[in-house]
């Protein structure tokens, strides 16, 4: 991709066609009029879309064009210049003008216009189509925010199309301006910078993940009811955020694959070496968080089912201290019931009771009363009641 090819032009300077793949006529059975052979020009992109564009020659810009429409002129004008157009939540008219002007696949295109998608990289013919997943740490939220990037990168361009505030890439543009000997060595060494940037902002993701996790630990040691909750929302962030650092491995190594046969810069490639190696590190770090947020819900689990089963034990100690009191009291009760029972029938004032003219009735009583009672005391102490 570094040997810079023109692209194919009509006679009158301009591009052919594009092939309209994403839009074909309706099967409504009339033949479509034939183009015209001066097709008019591409529709100027809106202010809001537009982030910026601008053409470089060696490493230096040398224009920076108000519309789409004045990009493609001037690119034309300058054959050896580079166009970096970067675009915001472009329309479906500026992304068609861009697949005419530089013959991009319709299949990446349309990936383009429907966003939400995985990380990839392919390469249709000289042009390449990547697909990125920024990541964004919010410190106030403590979450994870997502931003998707789509490039295209050809012999003499490069195209960004934003879904989402992440990565900056005004930062990225500076920097390679700032960086003329590297900008010079074509689309290649913008996407290395694009690429770079996008793994350089998963350092501070790492971080604020990994300083959550220690959070985590503590409010699981503590006993916080409600980190249960904050574990599975971050483990759902980092499956999302695995979703788009593990792709990029293969995508990196994809790249270096080529790097003989596409003729890229010895320097590019050192450079692009050194993504993939924070690329692999920061791959292994998320699969690491996965399984130390999997790990610590299993010991979160087991402290509250240990913390339940100490309410269960503390619970069934307590019944079985009432227990013990119920039957003390119940063994009195009874005890005293006995007495209370004889006391109470020869306590009716009733004139005819053959016991209150005898003799030993008192004695008969009492002696009953004491029986009774010192038997119930007897089998109530055996049975542990007392």
């Amino acid at each position: 991709m570094s040997e810079r090819r023109p692209r194919p032009t009509a006679k009158n300077g301009r591009k052919p066609v594009w092939r309209r793949a994403l839009n074909p006529p309706a099967a409504t059975g009339v033949t479509p009029p034939a183009p015209r052979a001066d097709p008019p020009e591409p529709e100027p992109a809106a202010a809001d879309s537009v982030v910026q564009a601008a053409l470089y020659r060696d490493g230096v810009r040398v224009s920076t064009p108000a519309s789409l429409a004045d990009t493609f002129r001037e690119l034309r004008d300058q054959p050896s210049g580079m166009a970096w157009i970067g675009l915001a939540r472009p329309t479906e008219a500026e992304l068609l003008s861009l697949a005419a002007e530089f013959d991009l696949h319709p299949l990446a295109v349309e990936d383009a216009m429907e966003a939400h998608q995985r990380p990839k990289l392919e390469r249709y013919g000289d042009t390449l189509f990547v697909v990125l997943s920024a990541a964004r740490y919010l410190d106030a939220a403590e979450e994870v925010y997502f931003g998707e990037l789509h490039v295209f990168v050809g012999p003499d361009f490069v195209i960004t199309v934003r879904h989402g505030a992440a990565p900056d890439l005004s930062a990225v543009r500076r920097r390679m301006e700032d960086t003329p000997e590297l900008l010079k060595l074509g689309p290649e060494a913008v996407l290395y910078a694009i690429l770079d940037s996008v793994v350089d902002g998963y350092v501070p993701v790492v971080a604020g993940v990994q300083n959550d996790i220690d959070e985590i630990e503590t409010e699981v040691f503590r006993g916080d009811p409600e980190v249960s909750r904050r574990i599975y929302e971050l483990s759902r962030e980092m499956v999302e955020f695995q979703r788009a650092t593990r792709p990029l491995v293969g995508m990196l190594h994809g790249l270096m694959a080529g790097f003989a046969k596409y003729g890229t810069e010895e320097e590019l490639q050192r450079y692009l070496r050194d993504v993939a190696d924070h690329v692999t590190h920061t791959s292994e770090r998320v699969d690491g968080f996965r399984q130390a947020l999997t790990d610590i819900l299993t010991v979160n689990a087991t402290l509250v089912t240990q913390q339940q089963n100490a309410e269960m034990r503390a619970l069934a100690e307590a019944g079985f201290e009432q227990n013990e009191e119920i039957k003390k009291i119940s063994s009195w009760a009874a005890i005293l019931f006995a007495p209370t029972l004889v006391g109470t029938i020869y306590g009716m004032n009733f004139d005819r009771m053959p016991e209150l003219h005898w003799v030993l009735g008192y004695p008969f009583a009492i002696v009953l009363m004491a029986v009774v009672c010192t038997s119930l005391y007897v089998i109530f102490k055996r049975k542990d009641w007392l």
